[in-house]
């Protein structure tokens, strides 16, 4: 009897230490579980990434005159200056005024035109002092009959824009009107009042 009881004894711990692992191991399930359920359902965080251009960026990388500064300057060149840019901005690029420099000859205030040929006079100099018939009306340009380097000697004309006024007028049968110059390319309302005053058809 005493045996009979040992061995029904020993089978029930066995039992209940069974039971035992079986519960803890179903609580560990239970609690994987709700883990997995509460990672499944738990907010994400978004972040939302910004990919529309800069639409300032853009309008700062086009925005750029370039401007060719001559004349009594410490430094003559090519330069590029913001959109805005004055001819104070030019001639600061440029080293600012040499030593022979007419300064009174300059207006520092004007706004400068992408291709412009900003030319600093020195002491002494004529501006727009053409040579031959392109000077046949009180000392003006003749645009019908001036040639590139009469040309280039009106203000905010270069080698380029001469070559232009020339091709223009050879195509077209020459200028009617100071006005005509607004077709040639480049020459806006701005450098038309600069050189109204300096030419004649």
């Amino acid at each position: 009897m005493t045996g009979a009881d040992s061995s029904g004894s020993g089978g029930r711990r066995r039992f209940g230490f069974g039971a035992l692992v079986v519960l803890v191991i179903a609580a560990l399930a239970i609690t994987v579980a709700i883990g997995i359920l509460r990672g499944a359902t738990a907010p994400i965080d978004e972040i939302a990434l910004d990919t529309t251009p800069d639409a300032d960026a853009t309008i700062e990388a086009s925005a750029e005159l370039y401007v060719h500064v001559s004349g009594a300057v410490a430094a003559p060149g090519l330069y590029v200056l913001p959109s805005e840019a004055r001819v104070v901005d030019a001639l600061a690029a440029a080293g600012g005024f040499a030593a022979t420099a007419d300064r009174a000859a300059v207006n520092l205030a004007r706004a400068v035109d992408d291709g412009e040929q900003l030319h600093v006079p020195e002491i002494g100099e004529a501006i727009a002092d053409a040579v031959g018939p392109a000077a046949s009306d009180g000392g003006l340009v003749d645009l019908n009959e001036a040639d590139a380097a009469q040309l280039e000697t009106l203000p905010r004309i270069g080698p380029a824009m001469a070559e232009r006024i020339i091709a223009w007028r050879e195509e077209n049968g020459g200028f009617t009107s100071i006005e005509d110059l607004l077709a040639v390319p480049g020459i806006g309302d701005k450098m038309l009042e600069s050189l109204r005053d300096l030419v004649t058809v």
